[in-house]
């Protein structure tokens, strides 16, 4: 176990019922500990920034077992497509010259998941660096019925990244380019293949942040994150990228570029195209660039780590802290305790608090360090008292918060040191949201190894989580579609922000209505009528 590096509040702030300081109140003495805490309010260099989780491209992967291929554990056809011949390796190469992959050694980390639960088995990779060559491919694939499989980061978690056959896997790992960055309007344009920590980097040496942040920045393309409609951990605070994107470039399957790459923030001309687009998990078409609206760089940072002796009062404390933080609040996630055994076990982290049931992680952002400070301690003075936090500490530089950050981003790579992992990613009202946690533990008992909740409770989302030593069929059959009749019972969505790629595909009637699936269909006949993009994915099997 490392040692505890992230200071505890002072012992103060956690005992002042019982006596108090000579001299002075204990909000005078509250309010003057917080203005003496080095670090604890002030800039905050990479905002956000953790440890990095580069997925799929770990060197431990390679010695794993070998993932089951998709289509022998899961009962999915191959679809009439086209077999790629030496006569179209031969036309790709024209198209990207020594950028055709076919070594089975390199195909091999493309071809499965990070999560290591889903394998295809391509045999051409393609690496293109512009859009005209990306319109070619699809141009010449559509004309010939080879399927294609767009991939950023390969990041995802529902098989949606990754081949479910033969599909030619189309890389947009070389469009990694800045194209502009506009230092009055904070607008961002760039390629799809961009890195998501890279951009975060390069717009914060800018006095601007990415208005998203995931666990998995230092992998995953912002190409991907926008066509997963990737939500992540500033959802609260700037909503989702449906609002902060405000053009697109797209191929669609034909071949043609449309170009809707504006950088204006009002433009109310006829459909909003780009909106198609976002969320489609590239069955609709490729995205090959991105504009983007970026928030400027907060100058002032805090994050706080609580301990709360039960889900009733992480709600509270939600809700107080909305009533108090208000425009500075910029994170609230929740973990319960059996997510911090999971980084504590397999990660080596420690616990910075006392053991609780659950625990909070609350992050402030603003332009005021005084203003930012005083609202901190009334808030923490508040649920200190009413009982909702038994133990918290705060982050006091750069380095500790990015491990306080850590606790939370690094349960999902816990996870999968844990076992075989059924994931959820489920939004439910915020009242309901932990029920199907204790439902669950109850309903499969030994048969699971683990049963752990987590996410983003600003935003309702659950990330529920079931692990075991390896994948069983009976304990998938005890969890679904269980897990989604529960859901839907409660009027929320099987997809949060994940998205359906392969595995959640057929699930998608819980969450909308025949007439929904139906246009669906439709949109994705126009666009894409042979049926070459991401195949196998986000639309149901059977109608």
């Amino acid at each position: 176990m490392m040692p505890c590096l992230v200071p505890k509040w002072p012992a103060w702030l956690f005992c002042w019922r019982a006596a108090c300081i000579q001299g002075a109140s204990v909000r005078q003495r509250m309010w003057a500990e917080l203005s003496r805490i080095p670090g604890l309010v002030g800039p905050r260099g990479a905002w956000g920034t953790s440890p990095l989780i580069r997925r799929g491209s770990s060197s431990a992967s390679s010695r794993a077992p070998e993932v089951t291929l998709t289509p022998e554990r899961y009962p999915v056809r191959r679809l009439p497509f086209s077999v790629v011949s030496e006569d179209d390796l031969a036309t790709l190469e024209q198209i990207v010259p020594g950028r055709v992959i076919t070594d089975p050694e390199e195909l091999e980390a493309p071809n499965v998941d990070w999560l290591r639960t889903v394998r295809g088995s391509s045999k051409v990779l393609l690496r293109p660096r512009t859009t005209q060559e990306v319109a070619h491919i699809l141009r010449y694939c559509h004309e010939r019925n080879l399927a294609v499989n767009p991939q950023g980061g390969n990041t995802g978690m529902v098989g949606g990244s990754t081949p479910v056959f033969d599909e030619i896997i189309l890389s947009t790992a070389l469009m990694n380019q800045v194209l502009s960055f506009h230092d009055v309007s904070g607008v961002l344009v760039c390629q799809a293949g961009c890195i998501l920590e890279a951009l975060s980097q390069y717009v914060e040496e800018r006095g601007f942040v990415m208005p998203l942040d995931l666990g998995a920045k230092g992998s995953c393309h912002i190409g991907g994150n926008v066509a997963t409609n990737a939500g992540g951990l500033r959802f609260l605070r700037y909503g989702s990228l449906r609002g902060t994107v405000l053009g697109l470039e797209v191929v669609l399957a034909d071949g043609t570029v449309l170009n809707c790459l504006t950088s204006l923030r009002k433009d109310n001309t006829g459909y909003d195209l780009k909106q198609l687009f976002i969320g489609s998990e590239g069955t609709l078409g490729v995205i090959t660039a991105v504009s983007i609206l970026c928030p400027p760089k907060p100058s002032a940072v805090n994050v706080a780590f609580l301990g709360c002796p039960g889900f009733a009062e992480v709600l509270q404390t939600f809700r107080t802290c909305r009533a108090m933080l208000g425009e500075i609040l910029s994170a609230f996630e929740f973990m319960d305790a059996e997510c911090m055994k999971l980084v504590r076990f397999h990660l080596g982290l420690s616990c910075p608090v006392q053991e609780s049931p659950f625990y909070v992680l609350v992050e402030t952002a603003g332009s005021g360090p005084q203003h930012d400070a005083e609202k901190l301690g009334h808030f923490l003075e508040q649920v200190l008292d009413s009982g909702l936090v038994t133990d918290g500490t705060l982050g006091s530089n750069e380095r500790r918060i990015r491990m306080l950050w850590a606790l939370r981003e690094r349960i999902t790579e816990a996870l999968s040191h844990d076992g075989y992992v059924y994931k959820y990613d489920l939004s439910l009202p915020l009242d309901r949201l932990y029920d199907l946690v204790d439902d669950l533990r109850v309903r499969l008992g030994p048969s699971a190894k683990r049963v752990v909740g987590y996410g983003h409770l600003g935003d309702g989302n659950l990330h529920l989580n079931v692990t075991a030593e390896t994948f069983c069929a009976s304990l998938l059959g005890a969890l679904e579609p269980y897990v989604y009749e529960w859901t839907a019972g409660q009027w929320g969505s099987v997809s949060a922000e994940h998205g359906l790629g392969f595995k959640k595909k057929d699930v998608l009637g819980y969450s909308k209505p025949p007439e929904a699936l139906q246009l669906m269909r439709q949109v994705k006949a126009l666009l894409d009528p042979k049926g070459i993009l991401n195949p196998y994915k986000t639309l149901p099997t059977h109608a």
